[in-house]
């Protein structure tokens, strides 16, 4: 189904956000899907719009740097995202799914594990663990590190980063972080299990989308480790890759994403739009519960 108008709607409680739906309203079936940023905090106006277009219902918040919200992603209650779920609920979806990149695709994975009404998790350039605060957390503090998340006000076990990593670019030049990743899971090899996110206990069908070129984090070798232990389960998992894309794929219809001062994130242009293109169908296919368009 493709959507010729979209109605939008601006929220500003509990957070702030964008909800749009396609017009008119189908009586019953309709699916929704909450869209998660990265660690940029944004709301994901675009990607919103082009997903109604497609006959979702569509919301995406501000999950962390708004009002009354941490300023960092530190400790950020799952609960913020079946809050979420609540509202797409409410909106009149049936059938619940869950599209993040990068952080937002932590958080996705582990929204879909703690709640059982999200049918379908799609995660961009995922981790397969649970990682330590980027930013501050409510008072002001970076370290010692926490946890990114909690659950039923309980921090959830986490990797932290090493400080003694350096990067490899000359000062004032975008960095690649990718190493600091790797070098932190060499480090705290100890704290890796416990900070596993439990994928194959998720109810939810699993889409995993990613480039063996990202430059932030390892985010394919981490998707074929959570691929990996759902097929050990007996779970099902979809799993997208390019080794030339990088941390930032692109949809159909989405520019091309902005070049950033403080970080390289890999891949070009024409890769990121491949993968993106690739996991298109099966990314539709998933949310809508129907066969492949």
């Amino acid at each position: 189904m493709r959507a010729t108008n979209v109605i939008e709607r601006d929220l500003t409680k509990p957070w702030q956000g964008i909800l749009a739906a396609p017009a008119p309203a189908p009586d019953s079936g309709r699916a929704g899907v909450l869209v998660l940023a990265g660690s940029s905090g944004r709301v994901e106006r675009e990607r919103v719009r082009l997903l109604a277009r497609q006959g979702l219902t569509a919301l995406s918040i501000r999950w962390f740097g708004g009002p009354g919200q941490s300023p960092g992603i530190c400790e950020i209650p799952v609960e913020t995202f079946t809050t979420a779920v609540d509202l797409l609920r409410a909106s009149g979806a049936e059938r619940i799914g869950i599209l993040g990149t990068s952080k937002g695709a932590e958080a996705a994975l582990l929204t879909a594990v703690h709640d059982p009404r999200v049918d379908v998790a799609v995660a961009l350039s995922p981790t397969s663990r649970v990682w330590c605060n980027v930013g501050p957390g409510p008072d002001g503090a970076t370290h010692p590190y926490r946890s990114s998340w909690t659950w039923r006000q309980q921090p959830l076990p986490f990797v932290p980063l090493d400080d003694s990593w350096t990067p490899a670019e000359p000062d004032g030049d975008p960095v690649a972080i990718r190493g600091w990743y790797e070098l932190s899971e060499r480090t705290h090899a100890h704290r890796l299990a416990a900070a596993d996110i439990p994928v194959e206990r998720a109810r939810a069908e699993l889409l995993l989308v990613a480039g063996g070129d990202d430059a932030m984090w390892p985010s394919l070798p981490f998707a074929e480790r959570l691929a990996a232990r759902r097929r050990a389960a007996g779970a099902t998992v979809r799993l997208i890759a390019r080794p030339d894309a990088g941390h930032r794929p692109r949809l159909p219809g989405e520019g091309p994403a902005p070049a950033s001062p403080r970080f390289r994130y890999g891949g070009t242009p024409e890769a990121d739009a491949l993968l993106g293109a690739a996991a298109w169908p099966h990314l539709l296919d998933l949310l809508h519960g129907a066969g492949v368009r």
